[in-house]
């Protein structure tokens, strides 16, 4: 959400169309760029890429953390090619992020890490939200077992691996809801009717104008609605890995009296 977030505000600052083919921001790729041409960056964003999903966690974490790793794992991806058409198919794959968070980077002429953070973390007043926040301060649990502490490596920083507060969650509902372009650009469906879940730019897309999404690692789960029409936006967190149905009710059932709808298990069943 962050990654998406932050990537729309820049290309519109920029001047620069979601409707680009991604080569194009992305040249020093082009030697390698097996993906189809045509492909946007609204498609990636969009999880539509229809990107060969061969890319997974162990050989980005292989790469290292030097500042160069997140585009060799964007190279990884274009590498691999399309198994099907943009547009095609919604389908979760976090190598979309490696591409949009390389083209956040050059974009802004920096670091993934350093453009989030100088464009919308500090702007936004989070305070509380960032790579490096001490995993020692917040334990995790599955059931009665504590796990030990989780690393994160950088190259898949565009997809997860963010700490953030209840607080500053809340202001990047309020940000959004205060920037209404910015919102409706995210919250319009890029998926088709027969795709498994409607999707904007980040956000799973529900009845009432919903937007919603969960994050999960092993020992933590996060929750996040908004209700547009309403200006309402909810968060909740957990260090137990068991909590997402417990999140998805109490978050349904706040809802549910400006809304009408029962949203938990749509909530509780989005797996990014």
């Amino acid at each position: 959400m962050f990654t998406s977030t932050e990537l729309v505000r820049a290309l519109r600052d920029e001047g620069v169309s979601l409707g680009t083919p991604a080569v194009e921001l992305l040249p020093v790729l082009a030697p390698d760029w097996q993906a189809d041409e045509s492909l946007t960056i609204e498609q990636i964003l969009g999880q539509v890429s229809g990107l060969r999903e061969s890319v997974d966690s162990a050989t980005v974490r292989a790469l290292g953390d030097g500042a160069g790793a997140l585009l060799e794992a964007a190279r990884l991806v274009v590498r691999a090619g399309n198994e099907r058409e943009p547009g095609e198919r919604w389908s979760y794959y976090n190598g979309n992020y490696f591409l949009a968070g390389s083209i956040l980077a050059t974009l802004s002429g920096t670091t993934f890490e350093s453009a989030l953070k100088g464009n919308l973390l500090n702007p936004w007043g989070l305070a509380r939200t960032g790579f490096e926040t001490s995993a020692a301060s917040v334990t995790r649990w599955n059931g009665t077992t504590e796990l030990p502490l989780l690393g994160y490596p950088r190259t898949r920083r565009p997809s997860g691996g963010l700490w953030s507060s209840v607080p500053d969650l809340l202001s990047v509902g309020e940000g959004l809801l205060a920037d209404r372009a910015l919102l409706e650009e995210i919250r319009r469906p890029r998926t088709r009717s027969d795709d498994d879940v409607a999707y904007g730019l980040g956000w799973a897309l529900g009845p009432s104008g919903r937007m919603y999404l969960n994050g999960r690692l092993p020992g933590y789960r996060a929750v996040m609605l908004l209700v547009p029409e309403r200006g309402y936006v909810s968060v909740a967190l957990a260090n137990q890995e068991t909590a997402l149905p417990a999140l998805t009710r109490l978050l349904s059932d706040m809802q549910q009296p400006l809304t009408g709808d029962d949203i938990a298990k749509a909530v509780d069943d989005f797996a990014a």
